[in-house]
């Protein structure tokens, strides 16, 4: 398997098999479908980690969709966050009477998805709800919960399904723990995924 690709030998275990999310991106989709059902919904993907997840995603909602993206960086002294988030990319239309779903990878802090959900609300939407597909509750800043949540899993440094270290590891099919000895020692601001440069998510 590893000679097929190389990636997996730098892995130090699976959480997440591909079967697995599949089962549960169709049944999110599902109940994102049913609870929308007869509104339009505007899904904003942020990206890039939330690319492979919304894009499983919007194929099982069975509801008219329009579908936009944001990219959002945020900054602060040294490695730590103060919270502040600037917009990068922001949103080809706008969102004013329309329910909006905001589809991130993961939440573990929640300051970054706070900071969007309030700046999409001050837009004057019908309502924002966010969906995740993973949640880290031990590494929250502040009060905030996904509406719809894959997985919850524990405060591991985790790659795959879009997720990265470094930009790489997004294409993995599965989501899975990194060998520390990859990370550690490497790490600079803007190199870490899952918030751990900035804790930020």
């Amino acid at each position: 398997m590893e000679e097929l690709n190389p990636l997996l030998g730098d892995l130090e275990e699976v959480l997440l098999h591909e079967d697995e999310i599949k089962k549960r991106v169709k049944e999110l989709g599902e109940q994102i479908a049913c609870d929308y059902r007869g509104k339009e919904l505007v899904v904003v993907g942020i990206l890039k980690g939330a690319l492979v997840f919304m894009a499983d995603l919007v194929r099982h909602l069975s509801i008219p969709v329009i579908i936009d993206f944001v990219a959002i960086s945020s900054y602060g002294a040294a490695t730590k966050s103060s919270g502040a988030v600037r917009i990068l990319k922001d949103l080809d239309a706008p969102i004013e009477n329309k329910h909006v779903l905001i589809v991130e990878d993961i939440i573990d802090t929640g300051l970054t998805l706070s900071y969007l959900a309030e700046n999409l609300r001050a837009r004057k939407p019908l309502s924002v709800k966010i969906c995740t597909l993973l949640d880290k509750p031990d590494r929250r800043k502040i009060d905030i919960r996904p509406d719809y949540n894959g997985f919850q899993i524990p405060d591991k440094f985790v790659v795959g399904y879009g997720l990265d270290y470094s930009e790489k590891y997004r294409n993995l099919p599965c989501v899975a723990v990194l060998k520390p000895h990859i990370y550690q020692n490497q790490g600079r601001k803007g190199s870490l995924p899952n918030g751990y440069d900035n804790g930020n998510k």
